[in-house]
């Protein structure tokens, strides 16, 4: 458990990659003319739908962490989770980017049918699908989810992760304005910041150092920390 609250603050600190990455389609969600209860409930929504779908991709993490857990690398796993995030902040690329899917003509045609249909369930189709958007961010968590200990916190951790990002994405659905670019561009800049503590954080946690909630002894046998 000592590492999942780094799921949050990943998801916390990027929001402001994810404003610039998914802003558009949360600005351009249907609905709009919604008002009170009713429009932040069917934001909530999209932003649910977001978040289960990184639930889902820490399933998948999970099993792989669970598998190296098993045959006695969990700490190797950490280890190297960490350096994947690191050589990731280091040699960063724009080749897995939202741009990529969108050159599909089936995704266009599914987002522009969602965007269309103003009921709760289209935003929470767009949520889903939107999280299975490729974004370096989520990359980043996955690679920490794998290192979580156990299925269920790796499941955990992605969730956590989606909720980190729900503040900006909720303001942005719901004051498009807010958030000048200038202001974005300054947020931007401790991601870094994050992801190479949550980075320094995985890899003492693989050492077993034996120091409580930072680096404990993984050698034991123990599966879920």
């Amino acid at each position: 458990m000592d590492i999942l609250w780094t799921g949050f603050l990943f998801g916390l600190l990027g929001s402001a990659h994810c404003a610039g990455m998914c802003g558009p389609i949360a600005v351009a969600l249907p609905g709009s003319d919604r008002r009170g209860l009713a429009l932040v409930s069917g934001r909530l929504l999209y932003n649910t739908g977001r978040t289960l779908t990184y639930m889902l991709m820490g399933v998948a993490a999970g099993l792989l962490g669970l598998g190296a857990a098993l045959a006695g690398y969990q700490g190797g796993l950490s280890v190297f989770a960490g350096t994947v995030i690191l050589l990731m902040l280091i040699f960063r690329t724009r080749f897995f980017s939202t741009s990529t899917v969108f050159r599909s003509g089936y995704f266009r045609s599914l987002f522009g049918r969602l965007l269309k249909s103003p009921g709760n369930g289209s935003l929470f189709s767009l949520g889903l699908l939107n999280g299975f958007l490729p974004c370096g961010l989520v990359y980043l968590a996955l690679a920490g989810s794998a290192a979580a200990g156990s299925l269920l916190n790796s499941v955990l951790y992605m969730g956590l992760f989606g909720l980190g990002t729900i503040p900006m994405m909720m303001a942005l659905s719901l004051a498009p304005g807010w958030l000048k670019p200038e202001a974005r561009r300054r947020l931007t800049k401790f991601i870094p910041v994050g992801a190479a503590l949550v980075a320094v954080l995985l890899i003492l946690r693989g050492l077993s150092l034996g120091i409580p909630f930072i680096s404990p002894d993984l050698t034991g046998g123990e599966m879920c920390h």
